[in-house]
């Protein structure tokens, strides 16, 4: 079979943080060229050609000439205009990407970004419904689904093995240094609400794709929040006051009659396996799935422990889980993401996780932070376009 190339010419906006620069950049768009390109199986290979935009000139020019690449530009509007470019992604600061992003739609252009889409509901779908009636292909990103934890709970959930699934417990969080004695792991506009910042903007988009995908529509939520850490230093270590909430405590209805809770806070330190775990349990099986690993206890293996405060645990628990096998290679998680979307772009593969499904993702941030300022459960509504 004759293979022929094709160049798929991508703006890249917001690759100087943490996110874009590790792992859409480093992770999967590079990584697809180190592999060769993205061989679609029908003779065409596609061959991703980064344009790094951004503010910082000095910032796209120092990743650019690491990693040998030719184009980077702080000029949106001039890269837009550019009919040699496809694709446009965004992983900018969330306050900056809905208007980034109406423009590359208006340009013509196919949509991949990062999460949450926009600030608020309205402007979410606004982008779904502008991306629709231009003809463009869109889609977001929702790199959890893809984690080998996660891909191995699902393989249970589609295999039957819970019976009827009741709950799902989810933890999820690490410290966050404050800044003062110590450097933040994350940026310090993640704690100004003024600047799009807060955990529940962040994670209960991430959160309503993975309950969604893997156990149902989420029906209603009623969440506690809290500024537990008032006073941060930035990257400058000036002192901040810190605005935005930095935990959440959520209880998610489920279709279907399971229950969720997630606890999400940068104000925990760790004491689990691995920095994020959901514990699904039903009356057949329950499973521990974490990033990677993921364990099971089978309604017939499961142990008969008796409440007894007045002596030392005699049980074992931890060891009384079976491991999953992966059964299979996993690739990084956005990498294996960004093929899907390239698949669907120039192979009008089928892709899901559209603009539709990131706009689901801001309406449950946007309820979760109703009812916590309101005190009250939260009906949450389909929405269609």
């Amino acid at each position: 079979m004759t293979r022929e190339t094709t160049v798929v010419r991508i703006a890249m906006n917001g690759v100087t943080g943490r996110m874009g620069h590790r792992q859409h950049l480093l992770r999967s768009i590079l990584a697809l060229r180190e592999q060769g390109g993205l061989d679609l199986g029908d003779g065409t290979v596609l061959w991703p050609e980064p344009i790094l935009l951004g503010r910082r000139e000095h910032a796209l020019r120092e990743i650019a000439e690491r990693h040998g690449l030719e184009h980077v530009s702080t000029d949106l509007d001039a890269v837009l205009a550019d009919p040699s470019v496809d694709i446009y992604f965004d992983a900018q600061v969330t306050a900056a990407r809905e208007g980034a992003i109406r423009k590359a739609i208006a340009a013509g252009k196919h949509i991949y970004t990062e999460k949450p889409t926009a600030t608020g509901l309205d402007g979410a779908l606004e982008l779904a419904r502008l991306a629709r009636e231009k003809g463009v292909r869109h889609g977001v990103v929702q790199d959890k689904l893809f984690l080998p934890g996660l891909r191995k709970l699902k393989r249970l959930v589609d295999g039957g093995f819970f019976g009827r699934i009741l709950s799902v417990r989810g933890e999820f969080g690490y410290w966050v240094f404050e800044g003062d004695w110590q450097d933040a792991q994350r940026p310090s506009w993640n704690y100004r609400a003024q600047d799009g910042g807060g955990i529940v903007v962040d994670m209960f988009p991430h959160w309503e794709y993975v309950l969604h995908e893997l156990f149902g529509r989420v029906t209603s939520v009623q969440a506690l929040t809290a500024t537990h850490i008032p006073r941060r230093w930035d990257e400058h270590g000036k002192p901040y006051d810190a605005t935005a909430d930095d935990a959440a405590y959520g209880v998610f209805e489920l279709d279907g009659g399971a229950i969720a809770q997630i606890n999400s806070s940068w104000a925990v330190r760790v004491n689990r396996d691995e920095l994020v775990e959901f514990q699904v349990d039903g009356t057949e099986g329950s499973a521990v799935a974490g990033l990677r690993n993921c364990r099971i206890q089978h309604r017939g293996t499961t142990p008969k422990p008796v409440w007894n405060p007045d002596i030392p645990a005699t049980e074992a628990f931890r060891a009384q889980w079976q491991e999953v096998p992966d059964n299979g290679e996993f690739d990084n998680g956005f990498k294996a993401q960004w093929e899907l979307f390239l698949r669907h772009v120039y192979a009008d593969a089928p892709y899901r996780w559209d603009l539709l499904a990131g706009a689901r993702g801001v309406q449950l941030a946007e309820l979760g932070l109703k009812s916590a300022a309101e005190g009250r459960r939260i009906a949450v509504p389909e929405i269609t376009l």
